[in-house]
């Protein structure tokens, strides 16, 4: 198999970096978070922009070893909320990530001429089913509160190609719907034509998927979008190429590091003995967790109040 054109090894091993950094990062989560908004702007500022764009390369799709609900899980969609309002910084909004509300967009930015509500999304490789309401397209309408413009970034690949619902969703409710890709071309503009360029980009480009006529067709939404882009500048048309080839590389690389997490768990339980893989499955089951807080209920006494 040839090695990736656009994707570096150097992009692989910060990948691989990042996956191991939010299992060890422990404490409080709201410093949890602060902490890899500081790790994440020293990069930048050590690597220069190469870095954010790595990041968003690979950054949607959540890796397999993570437990479902797990701190991990939590935390790493918190760092693509972080990458994102990152990148918000790097065109020059001012943006954070709001931690405590949970009925709430989980980014915000304000820039000179407009501001948005946004949220990042992160899934697995593994996920089946695309349930319109993990895109949370009317919630983010609901909690614009005053903004006139909210974004949901996800990976393009996660992404329905044809007709979905989400999509009406979106126009109805004047969300734009973004991928990770598109956000990567909006920083490279943005390092060859600096911020006031790309503000303007990422603003012509909400208000075009602001403009669409409520439909589920995803064509006619990409459409709309990626003309906004390409035909914004002539210089993008460069970045969308790149952008392309980076999109195919990634699916590659994150398909093969998903199936080596998978053929190494499987080999774990070929190994076991008995008493371990029962003692394995008890684990996963949380059968003492699940006892120990049925054993704790009992009568509250209600019935006795006078």
């Amino acid at each position: 198999m040839p090695g990736p054109l656009v994707i570096s090894k150097a992009a692989i091993a910060r990948r691989a970096y990042w996956i191991e950094e939010i299992v060890k990062i422990s404490g409080r989560f709201g410093e949890d978070i602060s902490r890899i908004e500081a790790e994440l702007a020293a990069e930048i500022k050590r690597d220069g922009v190469a870095a954010l764009i790595d990041h968003l390369a690979l950054c949607g799709s959540i890796p397999e070893h993570y437990r479902h609900d797990s701190s991990e899980e939590k935390l790493y969609s918190k760092y693509t909320d972080a990458l994102l309002a990152t990148v918000f910084r790097y065109v020059g909004l001012t943006s954070i990530v709001i931690v405590e509300r949970a009925d709430a967009a989980d980014v915000e930015a304000v820039g000179p001429d407009y501001s948005l509500v946004a949220d990042a999304k992160a899934f697995r490789l593994s996920r089946t089913a695309k349930n319109q309401k993990d895109f949370k397209v009317e919630a983010m309408h609901g909690w614009k509160r005053g903004k006139l413009h909210a974004l949901v970034v996800c990976p393009i690949y996660q992404l329905p190609a044809r007709s979905s619902q989400i999509y009406q969703q979106a126009e109805a409710r004047n969300v734009c719907i973004f991928t990770y890709s598109h956000l990567s071309v909006l920083v490279g503009f943005c390092d060859q034509l600096g911020t006031i360029a790309a503000q303007r980009l990422l603003l012509a480009v909400l208000k075009c998927a602001e403009a669409l006529n409520p439909t589920k067709d995803s064509t006619a939404y990409w459409g709309t979008v990626n003309l906004a882009m390409l035909g914004f500048h002539r210089s993008i048309a460069e970045l969308w190429a790149t952008e392309k080839l980076a999109t195919i590389e990634a699916i590659g690389i994150l398909r093969e590091e998903a199936l080596t997490i998978l053929a190494k768990e499987r080999e774990e339980i070929m190994k076991m003995t008995r008493e371990d893989a029962i003692t394995r499955l008890i684990k996963d089951r949380n059968i003492d967790g699940r006892e120990s807080v049925i054993r704790l209920v009992a009568d509250n006494g209600i019935l006795s109040i006078p």
